[in-house]
């Protein structure tokens, strides 16, 4: 938890600061893609992309806002995220043209990377590191909704 909690801070830190480590545009088309695979899993209800993008021992944990306008907590973990997926596409919905899926990449290194997701449910920062040469997202903090 102390390690997750180090690196969020310099992730935060390195944000606040606008410092990019440039990395080889190989890399964060790779770092991209994963975070894309994350985004477009939640909105087409695509396993296969969350199962690629996110680390099986994934820690997730977002605040949105209750129907008085407080906001609350929750954790989700790999296997509700694939869960929510499989909802997701049983409904047969197409994905709403509108909904952003804006990804920013804010620094890409050899071994780690941290990014920022728009989505139609709020912001997202995400951590992802590189398992066996392939870029997989470790941890999200979010809040939401967007604020319109």
């Amino acid at each position: 938890m102390t390690i997750r909690l180090l690196a969020a801070a310099c992730f935060v830190l390195a944000a606040a600061n606008g410092h990019s480590q440039t990395a080889p545009q190989v890399e964060q088309d790779q770092v991209r893609r994963a975070v894309l695979d994350y985004v477009e899993g939640f909105y087409e209800g695509d396993t296969a992309k969350l199962t690629r993008a996110l680390r099986p021992d994934l820690s997730k944990y977002g605040f949105w806002r209750d129907s008085t306008g407080k906001y609350d907590g929750e954790r989700m973990t790999f296997t509700e995220a694939i869960a929510y997926g499989k909802k997701v596409k049983a409904q047969n919905k197409p994905v709403n043209p509108s909904w952003p899926k804006d990804v920013v990449l804010y620094e890409v290194q050899d071994q780690t990377a941290s990014a920022k997701v728009t989505a139609w449910w709020g912001t997202d920062y995400v951590l992802l590191g590189k398992f066996g040469g392939k870029w997989m997202i470790t941890d999200v903090l979010w809040q939401g909704p967007l604020r319109r």
